[in-house]
Parts: C-alpha cells; sequence; structure tokens
C-alpha cells in the first residue's frame, strides 16, 4: 500500500480549521487555569483547615479522575442537575479548565514554597501586605522556576484537547475522524493530524528544555537575581531590595 499523498495534501485545509478550534480552546483554557490556579494555590497553603481541605479535595478530585470521565460528566451529567444545555465547546473548556487548574495549583504551591523564608520575613520588615508579598516576592519567583513545568503541562494539555472530539467539538481529531469515515483513508488521515500536533508541541517542547538547562546552569553558576520589583513599588521613594533586608536579617542573627 502506497501513501496517498495527493489526498494528503487535498485533506490539509479542512485538518487546519480543525487544529485552528484546538489551538483555540488550548489558548483559552491556558489563560483561564493559570489565573485560576493562583488562588486555589494560594487556598491550599491556607490556615484555615476548612479552605485549606476544600482546595485539596477540589484538587484530589480532578487529579485523580480520568479527564474523559471529567469531559462526560460535565457535558451529559452537569446539564441534567443545572436544567440546561451546555454546548460542546464550552463544556469542553469547563472540562479543561478544571482539570489543568487542579495540576498548574500544585505546580505554583510547589513554586509558592521553594521562595526562600527569608524573603517573606524580609517583605514582612517592608510592612508589606500579604498581597504584596505574593504580587512583589512570591508569585514573581515561583513562575521563574516552575516555567518548564507549566509549559510542559501546557504541551500536555494541547495533546489532550484530541479528546473533546468524543462530545462533537469540531477540533483537530473530529476532523480527521470525520474525513477518515468518509474516505476510509485512515493511513494518511490520521497521519496527516499527527503530523500537526507534532509540529505544535515539539518546538514547545525544545523551548521547555533550553529553559530548564538554562536554570540548571544558572542554578550552579550562583547567578545573581536582578533588582526587585520592590524597589520600584512606592513611586519617588528608594526602598531596599529584599534580598538585602533578608541578608541585613540573618547577619543580625548571627
Amino acid at each position: 500500500m502506497k501513501f496517498d499523498w495527493s489526498f494528503a495534501t487535498d485533506i490539509l485545509p479542512r485538518l487546519l480549521q480543525g487544529l485552528l478550534v484546538t489551538l483555540e480552546l488550548t489558548v483559552i483554557v491556558i489563560v483561564l487555569s493559570m489565573l485560576l490556579a493562583v488562588p486555589l494555590a494560594v487556598a491550599r497553603m491556607s490556615k484555615i483547615e476548612v479552605i485549606r481541605w476544600a482546595a485539596q479535595g477540589y484538587i484530589e478530585i480532578f487529579r485523580c479522575t480520568p479527564l474523559l470521565v471529567q469531559l462526560f460528566w460535565i457535558f451529559y451529567a452537569l446539564p441534567v442537575l443545572l436544567g440546561v444545555t451546555l454546548p460542546g465547546f464550552l463544556s469542553a473548556v469547563i472540562a479543561l479548565t478544571a482539570n489543568l487548574t487542579a495540576f498548574m495549583a500544585e505546580t505554583y504551591r510547589s513554586g509558592f514554597q521553594a521562595v526562600p523564608v527569608e524573603q517573606i520575613e524580609a517583605g514582612q520588615m517592608l510592612r508589606l501586605s500579604r498581597m504584596q508579598q505574593l504580587r512583589y516576592i512570591i508569585v514573581p519567583q515561583a513562575l521563574k522556576q516552575q516555567i518548564p513545568v507549566i509549559l510542559s503541562l501546557n504541551i500536555s494539555l494541547f495533546k489532550d484537547t484530541a479528546l473533546v472530539a468524543t462530545i462533537a467539538v469540531p477540533d483537530l481529531m473530529f476532523v480527521a475522524n470525520t474525513i477518515n469515515s468518509e474516505s476510509y483513508k485512515a493511513v494518511e488521515t490520521f497521519t496527516m493530524a499527527a503530523i500537526l500536533y507534532f509540529v505544535i508541541a515539539f518546538p514547545v517542547s525544545l523551548i521547555t528544555s533550553r529553559i530548564e538547562r538554562q536554570s540548571q546552569l544558572a542554578g550552579q553558576r550562583g547567578a545573581k537575581v536582578g533588582p526587585s520589583l520592590l524597589s520600584r513599588m512606592l513611586p519617588g521613594t528608594k526602598v531596599q531590595d529584599v534580598e538585602e533586608v533578608a541578608e541585613e536579617k540573618a547577619e543580625e542573627k548571627v
């Protein structure tokens, strides 16, 4: 059996239309998840047990159940409970966002906890509120440390979007299935679909690996972090860098 390149090129425009839907879904879910994961991670570290256990329960439910089951539950079961009909695309956004937020929150939490305690104490000495500590000290450093993990999660999400074809969302996989049912040329159809997934995911994977290597090299060389955003927080007022305050505090303890 020979690969029909003529057929493969003919179906490419239709597959690209499906790819646009896949990319649109991916971008929406990533943006929503990265925003929602911050308060969820903070709640996961809360000193109030009710809040902490509620956040942990949410995270474990979505991490320990299959994404396909979550997708079906939101598309088929949730409308029954709410008495409304949810479009396939909206159901996909809700399910994928809920799932990715759980994984992203744990990634954020790991980054938050990796921030040196001395810098948080320095922020407290500067009389920063909890929100200011998150904005100027914790979140920037946590995101920088966890960029490789975040990009890896985003790559996984991009591939997982293929599952939304099961609820008739016209993404790349749904279009490929449709073409295959019309032509019965599975080899050409799914090979082209796989190539399109690869073309998008592989460059991001290379970027992730490069960032991870650079982070490791920077850590080995003891690269010095640039000036803190705290120094620019108050216009017209010179504020000590968080690291400088932390060093002074450490010297005082000695």
